[in-house]
């Protein structure tokens, strides 16, 4: 890959799990609220679950974006 395909690559997989990162903690608090409003335990823990796992699914994508640089920074060498 061309130094330009890396940036590009990383640019957008860093803001793609930026995004998810934030998504996720916002559902995980929306959850949080559901429980103690006193909702049925199925639903708050079904949005608890996806919350999590969309909030590790940005991670992932923000902490490989990181390989992207790593290997634009060395494409320049």
């Amino acid at each position: 890959m061309s130094r330009e395909k890396y940036h590009k690559r990383w640019l957008r997989q860093s803001v793609a799990g930026l995004l998810l990162v934030s998504a996720g903690l916002c559902m995980t608090i929306e959850s949080a609220l559901l429980k103690y409003e006193g909702i049925l335990l199925l639903e708050w823990l079904l949005a608890g679950t996806v919350s999590l796992i969309v909030f590790n699914a940005g991670l992932c994508l923000l902490i490989d974006s990181v390989r992207f640089r790593m290997l634009r920074d060395q494409a320049e060498d």
